[in-house]
């Protein structure tokens, strides 16, 4: 046997995603790259790691062995540089933070300087919808969280970075409306949902059901990225975060519809259990967060006020 680390590290992130492309993405790689780290490694296994079924690719028993086998090497490596990095008197370990979809357009800005004065730290960051940043968090897969919207079953500890601030909004070009002189006006707009589960909706249904609106859902998208794009494309209106729309707004692509009652509020905040064991580098950028959230968000966000 001759695999080395970076095929092991590729075929894990295939395993985890079931998929060339996707991996390829998390790697900063190209498809055929990863493809060929793939099959260099699966060249010193008489038994397939994976096996494609009607384009969709699979991981066999074995591969799923393998992949686990490769996941305790790979941390041993980095426990390896991490110690090493100690040993030398700089800040080191894996930093593991999960982000609900929205948040992609906040978490970097408090990440930054933090990578910055740490180098010795290695960032895990997924962006994906709610109900798998909860089932991280559950687990304790992770240290923290970014959410909108803080779940209550679990006893968490939380800081706060900044207000979530969600408006209605359309594309001009295609619909002249400016403003809802009743809340009830709403009925007679398409309006665009996000998925069941996430805060976007969460918050939408809460304000719809407490002002007696029975709004009928005829699109319902997946991301806010999605929604934001379907209105641009004027296919409806939808409630959409200011914070994901800076751009769109600043060119006229979207504008602002004047609603009774709206903007809708909450915190975006970082999340982590109450009883989990902070690591070093998690309790340091704790430390950072409680202390520069708020230079942070008067240079990057003061625009959202």
């Amino acid at each position: 046997m001759n695999y080395t680390i970076h095929q092991l590290q590729v075929f894990l992130r295939v395993t985890q995603t079931g998929s060339i492309t996707k991996a390829a993405e998390l790697l900063n790689l190209t498809q055929p790259a990863v493809s060929i780290q793939l099959k260099n490694l699966q060249d010193q296994f008489e038994i397939p790691l994976t096996e494609i079924v009607g384009r969709k690719l699979y991981v066999t028993d074995f591969g799923r062995e393998i992949a686990a086998a490769a996941e305790n090497i790979l941390n041993q490596v980095y426990a390896i540089n991490f110690k090493t990095m100690a040993h030398k008197g700089q800040l080191s370990g894996r930093l593991k933070l999960s982000a609900v979809s929205t948040g992609k357009y906040i978490i970097p800005f408090y990440l930054q300087s933090f990578l910055k004065q740490h180098p010795g730290v290695e960032l895990s960051l997924d962006v994906t919808n709610r109900f798998k940043v909860l089932e991280s968090l559950e687990r304790n897969e992770i240290d923290f969280a970014l959410v909108s919207i803080i779940p209550d079953q679990f006893q968490l500890s939380s800081i706060s970075l900044l207000r979530n601030k969600l408006f209605l909004m359309k594309n001009p070009k295609y619909f002249e409306v400016a403003a809802c002189q009743s809340i009830h006006d709403l009925k007679e707009l398409p309006i665009i949902f996000r998925e069941k589960g996430s805060g976007t909706r969460m918050m939408m249904e809460r304000f719809f059901s407490q002002n007696d609106l029975n709004i009928v859902n005829k699109i319902e998208l997946t991301s806010n990225e999605a929604v934001k794009q379907a209105v641009v494309a004027g296919l409806g209106v939808s409630i959409l975060p200011m914070i994901g729309v800076k751009n769109e707004l600043l060119v006229g692509d979207l504008k602002i519809i004047d609603v009774p009652k709206l903007p809708l509020e909450t915190d975006w905040n970082l999340i982590w259990l109450q009883q989990k064991n902070l690591s070093p580098v998690a309790e340091a950028f704790r430390n950072f967060i409680s202390t520069e959230r708020h230079t942070i968000f008067e240079e990057e966000f003061s625009w959202t006020l």
